[in-house]
């Protein structure tokens, strides 16, 4: 089943003569347990396939459909819904509230739906728990690491019935070491709990991890590779692209 599903999507600022295309016409399915890397250079369109994507911005013309509903249907207050119970965001700056702590910052999700705090926090702590961060889990986000931090937004991101990932650069502020760590929680996420994952990077050795790896460029999916070709490859054909 695909969990999210783009039709002929296209996304376009200004008229007339000044019209420029973010993306067009793309086409892009990402079924359960699978995770899709996006690659291209700046100014592709990456980040804002993702924002249709998660629902946070409309498409001039196109469809989105999240496990077969489309968002064109959608009031306010459902995509609201959706955002809070189906979709996890991941960003490259962490986006962690500072005046939190790392279980409070995951548990909030869990909160915001109507969760009683005593049980969103015992979630919150196995999750923490999952991702090593146990006893990190009463600090504040400006008392972790960067690969400390991004690996609270990841739980947050999972956290309750999770079933669509989207994380733009979500390494792009971390070592190799942590990079990886990042790519090998949400391939586990994928694996583990059925969770699809739209990953959008510009490191080849991260979108080989990957099960599918689409390219980008001027708005346009140019190609695709599945499986997966070794870093290496995804340098030339990125480049070739």
């Amino acid at each position: 089943m695909n969990v999210l599903e783009l039709r002929e999507v296209t996304k376009a600022y200004g008229e007339g003569m000044a019209q420029v295309h973010a993306i067009e016409n793309v086409s892009l399915s990402v079924e359960r347990g699978a995770l899709v890397a996006i690659m291209g250079p700046s100014g592709s369109g990456k980040s804002t396939l993702l924002t249709i994507a998660g629902s946070l911005e409309e498409p001039t013309s196109g469809e989105v459909f999240i496990e077969g509903a489309p968002l064109s249907t959608m009031s306010h207050n459902e995509k609201a819904r959706l955002r809070r119970q189906t979709l996890g965001f991941v960003f490259q700056d962490f986006n962690l509230l500072p005046g939190l702590t790392a279980a409070e910052n995951v548990s909030l999700p869990l909160e915001l739906d109507g969760m009683k705090a005593k049980k969103a926090h015992t979630i919150a702590m196995s999750m923490l728990g999952e991702f090593g961060l146990g006893d990190r889990a009463s600090h504040f986000p400006d008392q972790l690491s960067g690969g400390e931090r991004q690996r609270v937004a990841i739980a947050r991101a999972v956290i309750g019935n999770r079933h669509l990932l989207l994380a733009d650069e979500p390494s792009g502020a971390l070592d190799s070491v942590n990079g990886e760590a990042v790519m090998r929680m949400i391939l586990n996420a994928c694996k583990q709990s059925g969770v699809a994952a739209v990953v959008v990077t510009h490191e080849a050795q991260l979108a080989s991890w990957a099960d599918r790896v689409v390219f980008l460029r001027d708005g346009h999916v140019v190609d695709q590779t599945v499986p997966p070709p070794t870093p290496e490859q995804l340098v030339h054909t990125a480049q070739q692209r």
